[in-house]
């Protein structure tokens, strides 16, 4: 077969499952997620053997750091997607929840009722834990999925793949309701994206390169972020002690992933007390600091930070660090080099922490705590299938409410319109 024809097969395969998952029960959809979660107990050595082939290639071709991290399947990765999946099956389901009702002069009853999407594709790179998480919120919201892993990953994901079918297969599911793409050619990719007669929505997660590539060239819609930089402000009476764990956390504790802060934002009235001991820790811990010009006055060994620095997605041991005039100056500067994704303030100011939240344009905005809680499991959505910046139609992790969407219920007693 060629890829257009493979493709094609599977989106119409994906619809035809859509509509068989409209009519499956809440304990059907969960008993699916507990046995997915079983078989990949049982198939962790496989797994890892697989995810052992795709790792020898990267190193091979000398892939980066922070895309080896992703790539690699851990004992401690197989507990997360397991207990991932697990948490999914606890999440209420969504489909057939009905919203508030009202009622018209004329008698019609009127609500909306949360329904499937329909059939999403999903485009990633390196991460095959997105396999499991995308799999196990998609089917508890009702939804077939197509899954295209990056080439990098092929043999984890064909494995996955098979584990996942098996599961499936055993609990009684409709086929095809999970599909991974079985071709590493980048023309499936757009084959993929021409599939607008069956697919209803297109989810990309990796480098902004992968993400632009797909916004370009999509006939279907696209939740999309292009990249995550993140920024913790350091507040005028922040709690300093407090601000250095969070601000070491959100750029140390895994610097290769979107919710990592990339500049550390510091009121100059906090900035003599906080910034040495701060930066002696980070620089302790490997990471590499471009500073401001007051900045490089107060930390006389970090480097001055280029232009370009500020809207830079490093996914690396590399912080940019500016002291700001006050709120003003801060929010100013998240709102010209910022991504709407996640960012922080440490404050013990409550108004401050207020305004904070209410002016800065993030998807997810925190006060007192690290950029790394930007994360639908960390969020209690049980796993997330992205993190999308745009505002339509969410912003935010797409947990399993948001994969799916309302439509309208009326109710009448023969009303018919004048």
């Amino acid at each position: 077969m060629t890829i257009n024809s493979t493709i094609q097969e599977m989106a119409t395969a994906a619809r035809d499952a859509a509509g068989k998952l409209v009519r499956i029960s809440t304990n059907q959809k969960n008993a699916a997620l507990l046995s997915i979660a079983a078989y990949l107990e049982k198939e962790a050595a496989f797994i890892k053997e697989e995810n052992r082939k795709d790792l020898v290639k990267a190193e091979e071709i000398g892939i980066s750091s922070a895309m080896l991290d992703r790539l690699t399947i851990k004992d401690t990765t197989l507990i997360s997607m397991v207990d991932g999946l697990r948490d999914v099956e606890a999440l209420k389901d969504p489909v057939g929840t009905m919203g508030p009702a009202w009622i018209r002069p004329n008698g019609l009853q009127i609500a909306r009722m949360r329904i499937p999407l329909g059939v999403i594709g999903i485009i990633y790179e390196s991460r095959p834990n997105v396999t499991v998480d995308a799999a196990g919120l998609c089917l508890k919201s009702g939804n077939a999925v197509i899954l295209r892993g990056g080439s990098e990953a092929f043999h984890s994901n064909q494995a996955l793949a098979a584990i996942i079918d098996r599961a499936l297969d055993h609990v009684g599911m409709p086929q095809n309701s999970v599909q991974v793409v079985p071709i590493r050619d980048r023309e499936a990719v757009s084959m993929l994206l021409n599939q607008e007669e069956f697919v209803d929505l297109i989810i990309p997660r990796g480098g902004e390169g992968l993400i632009r590539f797909v916004v370009e060239n999509s006939k279907i819609p696209v939740l999309k972020h292009y990249k995550g930089v993140c920024h913790v402000y350091v507040d005028a009476d922040a709690d300093l002690d407090m601000a250095q764990e969070i601000s070491f956390n959100a750029k140390v504790q895994r610097p290769g992933v979107c919710n990592a802060m990339e500049t550390l934002l510091v009121h100059h009235s906090a900035a003599e007390s906080f910034l040495p001991a701060m930066a002696k820790r980070f620089t302790e811990a490997g990471v590499e600091l471009r500073g401001c010009a007051k900045a490089c006055r107060i930390l006389s060994d970090v480097k001055e930070a280029q232009e370009s620095d500020w809207a830079a997605e490093y996914l690396d041991l590399i912080l940019t660090v500016k002291v700001v005039e006050d709120m003003d100056d801060a929010i100013n500067h998240i709102a010209r080099y910022a991504s709407n994704h996640t960012d922080a303030i440490v404050t013990r100011d409550y108004d401050r922490a207020r305004r904070f939240v209410r002016e800065v344009d993030s998807s997810v905005v925190l006060v007192n705590a690290s950029t790394r809680f930007n994360d639908g499991g960390q969020l209690g959505l049980g796993a997330e299938i992205g993190i999308s910046t745009s505002k339509l139609h969410a912003f935010g992790p797409m947990g399993v409410e948001e994969l799916t969407t309302t439509k309208f219920v009326v109710l009448g007693s023969g009303q018919i319109r004048e």
